[in-house]
């Protein structure tokens, strides 16, 4: 199965522009998740009608497996104003069981309460273990269950699908 990358980022700034404008929702804070979330957004922010800056985050310490990733986990860092009664576009490249998405929750949730979370994702796998759904989608892949999808970046982004054992 072959990716087409620039067409499913494409789509996406498409859906974000239209959701955006559906919604009247102006000066949004666009989240993306470390790291390939953060090389998606940086691709999307052209289509979000916002003043703000690219906002990140490390869900590190946010995740229910934390205690099984090891005592010196990769942190990244987090870059994330006050989100009291603002619209947060949360941005990740993969959805699969839903709880990269739930640990981002939890962590903007920290910087105040959002008046609405839009999640944008460039792959969705279909796998969910939780009842999290994206607002906008670049595509909709069904890969064997040893199958996972890679993005390489930030310079030169691409896609593939690996083999993950």
């Amino acid at each position: 199965m072959k990716l087409d990358l620039e067409q499913s980022l494409a789509s996406m700034q498409t859906q974000l522009a239209a959701y955006c404008e559906q919604k009247n929702i102006e000066d949004a804070i666009v989240v993306g998740i470390h790291s390939g979330g953060v090389w998606v957004a940086e691709r999307l922010m052209s289509a979000v009608p916002t003043s703000e800056p690219l906002a990140t985050l490390d869900i590190t310490f946010y995740r229910d497996d934390f205690t099984k990733a090891g005592l010196n986990p990769k942190v990244n860092q987090t870059l994330l104003p006050a989100t009291e009664d603002r619209h947060v576009i949360l941005v990740d490249d993969v959805l699969m069981s839903g709880r990269t998405i739930r640990a981002a929750m939890n962590e903007i949730f920290d910087f105040g309460r959002p008046a609405s979370v839009t999640l944008a994702i460039l792959y969705d796998l279909g796998q969910h273990e939780l009842p999290i759904a994206a607002d906008i989608v670049g595509e909709r892949l069904t890969l064997n269950p040893e199958q996972r999808v890679k993005l390489v970046g930030p310079e030169n982004l691409s896609v593939s699908i690996i083999d993950a054992n």
